[in-house]
C-alpha cells in the first residue's frame, strides 16, 4: 500500500496518508492542499544478507551458539 509523508506549507504538520491513484490530499490539521510531499526512506526490518550467518561472533552459518 503506497503511504506517503507530507508536510503542510500553510500549518507546518507533519503527516502520512494513503493515497490512491490521482486522489487530492489535504492536511488533516487545517484541510489546506497548500502541501508537499517529503522523501522518505525505504526501510525494511528482520532482513539479513544472504551471506551472513546473522551470528556477529562467527562466519559459520551452522554455528550451534548462535541458534
Amino acid at each position: 500500500m503506497p503511504i506517503f509523508e507530507y508536510k503542510c506549507n500553510a500549518c507546518g504538520e507533519d503527516f502520512e496518508k494513503l493515497v490512491f491513484g490521482n486522489q487530492r490530499v489535504t492536511c488533516p490539521k487545517c484541510s489546506s492542499e497548500d502541501i508537499r510531499k517529503k522523501f522518505s526512506t525505504f526501510g525494511m526490518s528482520g532482513v539479513q544478507n544472504p551471506g551472513s550467518s546473522g551470528c556477529s561472533s562467527c562466519s559459520s552459518g551452522s554455528c550451534k551458539t548462535c541458534h
